[in-house]
């Protein structure tokens, strides 16, 4: 049965309370309403606010009051109302709002903003449907809730210490003829609440393989693990579990390590929107055998000859530090007068018979090592030294044997070019003493030369009778002479 027209021109509040106490109605119990009517189709919707203590919102505003011939009905339009989809209303479309993402802790704002104002009723509900502010009036007893900005055109309202409960779709809706409603979704984001890196060996071995893992606790949404050895990125597997709305993930990555590796920092490093730069680490322990190393002291430099003294050192590197050292001779005895201390092999007076190859052995924990010296003792030294070598040493783990005459070419060549020079100006300084001698030779001892010239050959008609006439001449002959120096 419709409405009498008479009904519709009773106060609001005068038809609230008429028709609570006569169908005494138990999901009304609001001492005090004010009802806004309007005409939606065969609908009448009703927005009630309490302005008397306490402050709520009778039935969240979901209640719509339908009029019949049998009496008063309620109806919960709730489930109506979700359903819409966002930015309902049609062209004419007001409201204005954006999605909100915000860390656990933080601060949320939503902004329920209209384009073109003419001055309606704007309210935010929450995801319940519980009205949050009608206009610049916070019914909700929730005091996380802040107005921020309040006007015809915007209501901008801030939500403190934001929880993973808080998550949902939140309604802005602007009471227009006919209503508009837009959501807009906050997002909860949760950073992962330990990060702890577990090792399967706290002290590792040269050569073995080590297992790390890499925890990531309770963060949504599920994190990204990265590892990282020094500066150089390394690929781990992750796995994810997920508990309620929380995501716990584990990163595996296997290892092998070298004695490089001693002391270098493995990162677990987490990429997550809700964190910058969260990362743990550890340093790797890595034990190793010796490194062993022999350098020649003297001669600091040329070649170990026969009669000069040699003195070498060994120097042994490893974790844990060597604790014995010793020096020995390659497939013979050591020779009688080698003098070794410690770490030193000395032999004062060099000879032909000390020629081999000496070995410096080092050991830990570990393991051992060791580093050879091949000695080769030249003859002693000449006016003109032959090609010669210098005694040089390197080490490897395990075993070096290095041949200390390899590493003096240098050395041969640089002395051969000497000696090429020396030759070539004793040459040219011969031929030119050998050049002087001779000119003061020749310069000491001169030539004698005669010239006879014929008298009256002059006049002589030819050279049959220049003779005839020349041969009374030869008398005369010594009366003439030239000197040729």
């Amino acid at each position: 049965m419709p409405l009498a027209p008479r009904a519709w021109g009773r106060p609001a509040l005068s038809l609230a309370r008429t028709e609570q106490r006569r169908t005494q109605t138990p999901s009304v119990k609001c001492p005090l309403f004010f009802f806004f009517f309007r005409r939606l189709g065969e609908k009448q919707l009703c927005v009630a606010l309490l302005i008397s203590s306490p402050l709520t919102v009778c039935s969240q505003c979901s209640v719509a009051l339908f009029r019949s011939a049998e009496g008063l009905k309620e109806k919960d339009t709730s489930e109506e109302q979700a359903a819409s989809p966002r930015g309902a209303g049609g062209d004419g479309q007001n409201l204005v709002t954006e999605d909100v993402t915000v860390v656990e802790g933080d601060v949320a704002t939503i902004s329920c903003r209209v384009k073109n104002s003419d001055d309606s009723v704007i309210q935010l509900l929450n995801p319940n449907r519980q009205t949050i502010y009608f206009r610049d009036f916070r019914p909700l007893k929730d005091s996380r809730f802040q107005l921020v900005n309040f006007s015809n055109s915007e209501l901008r309202v801030s939500l403190t210490n934001v929880s993973i409960s808080d998550e949902g779709r939140y309604f802005c809706q602007l009471y227009t003829d006919p209503p508009q409603e837009i959501y807009t979704t906050i997002t909860v984001l949760v950073p992962p609440r330990n990060l702890v890196i577990d090792i399967q060996k706290e002290i590792a071995v040269e050569g073995e393989e080590i297992e790390l893992n890499c925890t990531a606790m309770a963060s949504r949404p599920a994190t990204t693990i990265r590892w990282f050895k020094g500066n150089k990125e390394l690929t781990g597997k992750s796995e994810v579990e997920q508990w309620s709305d929380m995501y716990t993930v584990t990163s595996q990555l296997v290892l092998k390590v070298g004695r490089e590796d001693d002391g270098v920092p493995v990162i677990c490093l987490v990429d997550h929107p809700a964190v910058k730069d969260l990362q743990t680490q550890r340093y790797l322990e890595v034990m190793y055998k010796p490194q062993v190393r022999v350098s020649q002291n003297y001669p600091v430099q040329g070649l170990t000859r026969e009669g000069e003294p040699l003195e070498l050192t060994c120097a042994a590197f490893g974790k844990p530090q060597p604790t014995d050292m010793r020096w020995l001779r390659v497939d013979d005895e050591m020779p009688q007068h080698v003098v070794v201390s410690g770490s030193n092999l000395l032999i004062s007076n060099l000879n032909k018979t000390d020629n081999g190859t000496y070995r410096c052995e080092a050991s830990n924990a570990v393991g051992k090592s060791h580093a050879d010296y091949m000695l080769f003792v030249y003859d002693p030294p000449t006016t003109i030294p032959p090609p010669t070598t210098t005694t040089t040493t390197t080490t490897t783990i395990p075993t070096t044997i290095t041949d200390s005459r390899a590493g003096e070419e240098g050395a041969i060549r640089s002395v051969d070019h000497a000696v090429v020079g020396g030759v070539v100006a004793v040459v040219v300084f011969a031929m030119l003493c050998l050049l002087i001698i001779l000119g003061r030779y020749f310069a000491r001892h001169k030539g004698t030369y005669f010239t006879h010239e014929a008298k009256g050959a002059d006049d002589a008609a030819d050279a049959d009778t220049a003779i005839i006439n020349a041969e009374g001449g030869q008398n005369n002959s010594e009366e003439k002479k030239e000197y040729f120096i």
